[in-house]
């Protein structure tokens, strides 16, 4: 599979899990009204998640394409994967009080007995901003590793004239 067909299908299953964790964690809503709620608050994580995993997978099968050894990979894969699903827990809680993603409150009473009150309530505040510092760590792990490829791409054309 080419690296942009492999990039889409991974966006693409990356929003659909979204979608169905908030269809699953919402049996008070029909599923196209949860879908709907989710994308009115929370488009630009929706999509954007799914934009920065399919970029990731891109850069990461053309690296391996073009036979770079780009030291980072497993270790940004990783992270990046790790941030989505942050950015997801955060971007949930602020479907919460519409009545999406029910399950989140029970996520949300035991969060006090984890972490402490104070810390709950700012996780809980700012969850809106944590889910776009989330989708800004995505993106960053993407530039990053393209800047990396570029640079092995540079190296090996500089090595191959020599």
């Amino acid at each position: 599979m080419r690296p942009i067909q492999k990039a889409i299908l991974v966006g693409i299953a990356t929003v659909i899990i979204y979608l169905s964790v908030v269809v699953v964690t919402t049996p008070a809503l029909e599923p196209l009204a949860a879908i709907s709620a989710a994308f009115q608050l929370n488009s630009v994580v929706i999509i954007g998640m799914g934009i920065g995993i399919g970029l990731q997978i891109f850069l990461s099968e053309k690296s391996k394409q073009l036979g770079c050894k780009l030291d980072m990979k497993k270790k940004a894969f990783g992270t990046n994967t790790g941030s989505t699903a942050v950015t997801s827990f955060f971007s949930f809680f602020s479907l919460v009080p519409l009545g999406c993603c029910g399950w989140w409150l029970y996520a949300l009473s035991i969060l006090p007995g984890i972490v402490g009150t104070g810390v709950s309530a700012v996780l809980i505040e700012y969850s809106q901003v944590m889910a776009y510092v989330g989708l800004g760590i995505i993106f960053g792990f993407a530039g990053f590793t393209a800047y990396k490829l570029r640079r092995e791409q540079k190296l090996q054309i500089s090595a191959s004239l020599s």
